[in-house]
């Protein structure tokens, strides 16, 4: 899921309402929560570092709402988040395509500005055309998730989970997907 605010720890009080959107349909209590279903909560604890204490943050979703339903559940954001990656979009170079055999080095034939290929800069096309924006780079979510670094999850006596890290203030952006979880997750295979 993505939050929908920032938690910072030690800045976002605790009782703060949060949100959060789920990025894939997923399983939560035996019952199939669709993409997008909203989840509503609000931070539990929220401490800053001090001195050798660790900063701890905890956020609980309390219940999940989608178009045809809704659910009471009670889980808490984790340690484990999925990063994103980046994808190379369209190749954007300025001049004849390059050979690994051959360069061009400015020398010789140059490209046709009438031929397809040619399109030095995006938006310089013949107005009358319809424009066309190059793909870029983009970023996607990865398929597998990762452990924040410096972060552990700590399991409370009533079943709480808690983030903490002895090294910085933790903030919780709201770009990142993140995992819920009823309990500790075991590593991943």
């Amino acid at each position: 899921m993505v939050l929908q605010q920032s938690v910072t720890a030690g800045k976002t009080a605790a009782g703060t309402k949060v949100e959060a959107k789920l990025r894939v349909a997923t399983l939560v209590d035996g019952r199939v929560v669709p993409k997008n279903a909203v989840f509503s909560g609000e931070v539990v604890e929220s401490t800053a570092k001090n001195g050798k204490q660790p900063c701890r943050v905890s956020v609980r979703m309390d219940s999940i709402r989608w178009k045809d339903g809704s659910a009471t559940v009670k889980v808490y954001v984790t340690a484990w988040y999925y990063p994103e990656k980046d994808e190379q979009g369209q190749e954007l170079q300025y001049g004849p395509p390059q050979s690994p055999k051959r360069t061009w080095n400015g020398q010789g034939q140059y490209p046709n500005p009438d031929s397809p290929a040619y399109k030095p800069f995006p938006g310089s096309e013949d107005k009358n055309k319809e424009s066309s924006v190059p793909d870029t780079q983009a970023s996607h979510t990865s398929n597998h998730r990762v452990l924040m670094k410096d972060v552990e999850t700590t399991s409370g006596g009533d079943g709480t989970l808690a983030l903490s890290s002895k090294r910085t203030n933790l903030k919780l952006d709201k770009l990142t997907t993140y995992v819920l979880a009823s309990g500790d997750l075991l590593p991943p295979k």
